[in-house]
């Protein structure tokens, strides 16, 4: 009988750790895209500082989710993604011009598809929001963006809706052709941001960013002053001199407009015409930080006010970060980030490289406490590492299963780290015992 009882009570004790640990996780907010600041950084505490061998405990998975990119919301206990479920793959052989044998894949069909999972990963609903995108690297793209009872969502062919994040039941649609807007070569992939009673995406064309109503979807200002293709980073809001600011990248480079009506402020043509310009700039003690890929680098602008107007002048410029999509973060003056095949230090300020290393290779990260979750673009490789511009040193790998490239940022939030690979969402305890 005790040893019966000492069993139930193991149970008991373990129920109880498993409802606590869910309902800390649920009071966590990681609203949308780079979480609640914008900047790729959790305001978790008290995580693991190296993780055992085959990784941490894994909490759930949840599979069938649909090809895609789309990283995790997670807020009000409730998590969301997206992928483009049923479309299907086709691969014919042609002889190009020169004799040669060549293949060439074929993606039909398929819906955009949003989803809903409770904090144990059981799916609470999912709602059908538009064609898959199926050219160039088909997959779904966009985060969604949860503003209290709201959710809102670009597709990679570009309809904006907006959604009740209680059932999915649509509230209004808008498409970025209304704009004069036209997706670039692998469709839009930004998130929705949500500024105060805005709800603002960047088009392209002659209105590059367009702010709406967050509530009716109607029209509040469109940017002015220069002309742009879309690109694939997001819009970055910040404040400068007690001006509200947005800051993003574009065909044309980086450009930041006022977010009360949308004139330009400033921008450098820096990565203009570059094959893709993917990450979202990074802003951090009165600097601006972009960098991009294919051999590119960053630019790094210094912010000024020039006689009641937001400005900046290039500080430096580096090929030190060349970062094709995996993003970057600044945390105490320094920035970490993807360069080439791993990973690398910059000094904010300087642009003066501290360390460089290979860690799990080319991949995304986030920040949280004291630590780098690293999330390597092949073979869903998950490392973390130590946040500290003294060098860089691994505290342990593992790995997670799906196909192709895994693009999808890593979350830690509310002591559990969310990696998205391929049709898979995964969940893992992160926290220190």
């Amino acid at each position: 009988m005790r040893g019966m009882q000492r069993v139930m009570t193991a149970a008991v004790l373990g129920a109880l750790m498993m409802a606590t640990s869910a309902a800390a996780a649920a009071q966590a907010d990681w609203p949308w895209w780079r979480g609640t600041n914008h900047d790729g950084k959790s305001p978790d505490t008290g995580l693991l500082k190296r993780w055992p061998e085959g990784g941490p405990p894994k909490l759930w998975q949840a599979d069938d989710i649909g090809r895609g990119f789309s990283t995790v919301a997670v807020t009000g206990g409730r998590i969301y993604t997206t992928g483009d479920v049923g479309s299907r793959s086709s691969e014919r052989v042609y002889t190009d011009r020169r004799g040669r044998r060549r293949r060439r894949s074929t993606t039909t069909g398929g819906r955009l598809t949003l989803f809903a999972f409770d904090m144990d990963g059981k799916l609470q609903w999912k709602a059908d929001i538009d064609d898959a995108w199926t050219r160039n690297i088909p997959g779904a793209r966009s985060t969604p963006t949860i503003d209290g009872d709201r959710l809102y969502l670009l597709s990679g062919n570009g309809v904006i809706t907006c959604r009740d994040a209680r059932t999915g039941k649509e509230t209004w649609r808008k498409h970025t052709r209304d704009f004069g807007g036209r997706p670039s070569t692998w469709g839009y992939a930004e998130s929705v941001l949500i500024l105060g009673k805005l709800a603002i995406v960047k088009p392209g064309g002659s209105k590059c960013i367009v702010a709406l109503d967050k509530m009716t979807g109607d029209t509040v200002w469109t940017s002015s002053g220069f002309r742009a293709n879309p690109e694939y980073s997001s819009c970055l809001p910040f404040t400068f001199a007690d001006q509200q600011c947005i800051a993003t990248g574009t065909r044309g480079g980086i450009v930041c407009v006022s977010a009360a009506d949308g004139t330009l402020l400033w921008s450098n043509p820096w990565c203009a015409n570059n094959t893709a310009n993917c990450p979202d700039p990074a802003v951090a003690d009165g600097h601006v930080f972009w960098a991009n890929g294919y051999g590119k680098g960053g630019i790094c602008m210094k912010l000024k006010d020039a006689g009641g107007k937001v400005g900046a002048d290039q500080a430096w410029t580096t090929r030190d970060m060349v970062c094709h999509h995996g993003g970057y973060i600044i945390h105490q003056g320094h920035v970490y980030g993807n360069h080439n095949r791993g990973w690398v230090c910059l000094d904010l300020k300087t642009g003066d490289k501290k360390w460089e290393g290979r860690g799990v290779g080319k991949g995304s990260l986030c920040y949280a406490d004291g630590m780098l979750y690293l999330f390597g673009e092949s073979g869903g490789r998950a490392g973390l590492a130590v946040c500290t511009p003294e060098g860089f040193e691994m505290k342990g790998t593992f790995k997670v299963a799906g196909r192709g490239p895994s693009w999808a940022h890593p979350v830690v939030i509310g002591g559990r780290l969310y990696l998205r690979y391929d049709t898979h969402l995964y969940c893992f305890d992160v926290k220190a015992r």
